[in-house]
């Protein structure tokens, strides 16, 4: 269920069978590299930057379960600094946004993935035989001084619990806690490696996960390259666009408008995957962003803060940029009560963009649903 899954390797197995997909393998040279000097990193991207298909490009490559030719072509296949590190951990990979049937509790969330661990556990070393009220840990720290096996982690969407309806603030509290003493300066960690859209907020001398390396879209330039498509890749998929279709309904330009628009860190523009990806499988220029309970929570503050933004809204809406302090951390505050805040968790979450002091919105696609959620709010408050 979560030791040496094979489905990290089905998953970017089926993700390579699609015509639009782009070989971001390079990405694992640069990660062990890394990993030499620090084992514990941290990706965040806002959603539907590619980071579950990279956690299982990780997974599939590191861990344990044979992954055969789906790596034939990648760069990774040819990297002889690559190949020493090919299939050979024991792989723990876990999904956060994942709950069981009907889950009400944190304590029920948590149940399934301790006891399922435990359980792989058990029945992958049955001469270590733990006792029964043994710790996830001690179980693992266990194993390793029995064999001296150590375990590749990959968690993705680490952050899914802070945005569970039935998880208080204590309980999120207690999850940190779970990750600090599952992961932290245990030498059964090879390596911990996790995804998520909200930064660790390493703003607090007490923070738990303090042992991770971030990095975030604005903030590190180092792995930018790797999620969101460049300009070269989206033209690469254009072309193969051409190739295979009839009618052409898409053009280049109309990519370029609808989902570009985010910069890595070190200026260079990046588009959004996955809009990219539909819009060339429907043939269709269009709004492909759905809604979640993340995103609103944003238009939730603008809502009770309307007077402090109302103006730069109007701005960013006819397509000017406006000036802003962003603090990535802000995103995973409590409240967000200043416009920067505010501006701060929408780049986080992809709503805006920010470069060089300023945020906007960055493409026809947002564009959209900023136009048609401001309306709304402005509605709900009278205003005109």
């Amino acid at each position: 269920m979560f030791l040496n899954s094979v489905e990290p390797l089905a998953n970017f197995q089926r993700a390579r069978e699609n015509p639009y997909f782009v070989d971001k393998s390079g990405f694992l040279e640069e990660l062990l590299e890394v990993a030499q000097a620090n084992p514990y990193i941290c990706v965040t991207r806002p959603r539907r930057f590619g980071k579950t298909v990279m956690a299982n490009l990780v997974a599939s490559f590191l861990g344990k379960p044979d992954s055969g030719s789906a790596f034939e072509g990648c760069r990774a296949a040819a990297s002889p600094l690559l190949e020493q590190y090919r299939n050979r951990y024991n792989l723990v990979f876990i999904d956060f946004s994942r709950v069981p049937g009907s889950c009400e509790t944190y304590e029920a969330y948590m149940e399934r993935i301790v006891a399922g661990l435990k359980r792989d556990l058990s029945e992958a070393y049955p001469e270590v035989r733990p006792e029964e009220k043994m710790a996830l840990w001690d179980v693992l720290a266990e194993i390793f001084a029995k064999t001296g096996e150590t375990f590749v982690f990959v968690l993705d969407e680490w952050d899914a619990v802070f945005f569970m309806p039935f998880v208080t603030e204590e309980e999120k509290g207690k999850f940190l806690l779970f990750l600090k003493t599952l992961l932290k300066d245990q030498a059964y960690v090879k390596l911990a490696y996790m995804t998520g859209i909200l930064p660790i907020a390493k703003y607090s001398d007490g923070s738990e996960l303090n042992m991770f390396w971030e990095y975030s879209m604005v903030g590190k330039e180092r792995f930018g390259e790797y999620f969101g498509f460049t300009e070269a890749e989206v033209d690469m998929l254009f072309a193969r666009y051409e190739q295979r279709t009839k009618r052409r309904q898409v053009t280049r330009e109309g990519l370029r408008k609808w989902y570009d628009g985010y910069f890595t860190a070190s200026g260079e523009r990046v588009y959004n995957p996955r809009s990219v990806v539909c819009a060339l499988t429907d043939d269709q220029l269009s709004n492909y962003w759905t809604s979640s309970g993340i995103y609103d929570s944003a238009f939730f503050y603008i809502r009770h803060n309307i007077d402090d933004v109302r103006d730069d809204l109007a701005l960013m809406i006819s397509g000017e940029a406006v000036p802003a302090r962003v603090q990535e951390y802000a995103a995973s505050a409590r409240e967000l009560g200043t416009r920067d805040e505010i501006y701060s968790a929408m780049v986080v979450y992809g709503l805006l963009t920010y470069r060089e002091g300023y945020v906007s919105i960055p493409n026809q696609e947002l564009m959209e649903v900023l136009r048609e959620k401001s309306a709304k709010i402005y509605t709900e408050a009278g205003l005109t």
